[in-house]
């Protein structure tokens, strides 16, 4: 159970109590839950902003593998993203239905599928990317520039 404390606090020459209530939930030292947060957190940022274009963050993350290098297999995507067969091949005919991804068979392989971006998807990369840096910026914003680099250095590690 928490620490229950009372502090007096003035305003405008009038005191008043104001309850406060200091709990520490056995999950503020857990790495999982604190990670689970952290992402919700980035997740809702991203797709608010992602949003206003009908794309989720995750259809956005298959955009910005393509703008990277269009034309890639299916499977080859999947592995650059981390993302497992089946959940990209969901992700990609929704995308496809929706006209921001061509899916196309190599011409030389006929089991490979290549995947091509639309003209409007080609487009939005700059307003897509902004959107994104500013979703990073928004979480880091509380951060040093030291702390920002070893936040990124520490998922890293704890991705790979």
């Amino acid at each position: 159970m928490g620490v229950r404390r009372f502090r007096l606090t003035e305003d405008r020459g009038s005191s008043y109590f104001v309850y406060e209530m200091n709990t520490k939930s056995p999950y503020d030292e857990c790495v999982v839950y604190l990670l689970a947060k952290a992402y919700q957190r980035a997740h809702a940022l991203l797709k608010r902003r992602v949003s206003v274009y009908g794309l989720t963050p995750i259809q956005q993350l298959v955009l910005g593998g393509l703008w990277h290098e269009e034309g890639m297999s299916a499977g080859d995507l999947g592995k650059k993203l981390g993302l497992d067969p089946a959940t990209l091949s969901g992700i990609l005919d929704r995308m496809a239905e929706r006209e921001w991804i061509v899916k196309r068979t190599d011409l030389e392989d006929k089991r490979v599928l290549r995947i091509y971006l639309t003209d409007e998807a080609r487009n939005l990369e700059p307003k897509l990317t902004e959107e994104r840096d500013c979703a990073n910026e928004e979480i880091l914003r509380n951060l040093s520039i030291e702390e920002r680099v070893l936040l990124k250095r520490l998922l890293k590690d704890l991705r790979d």
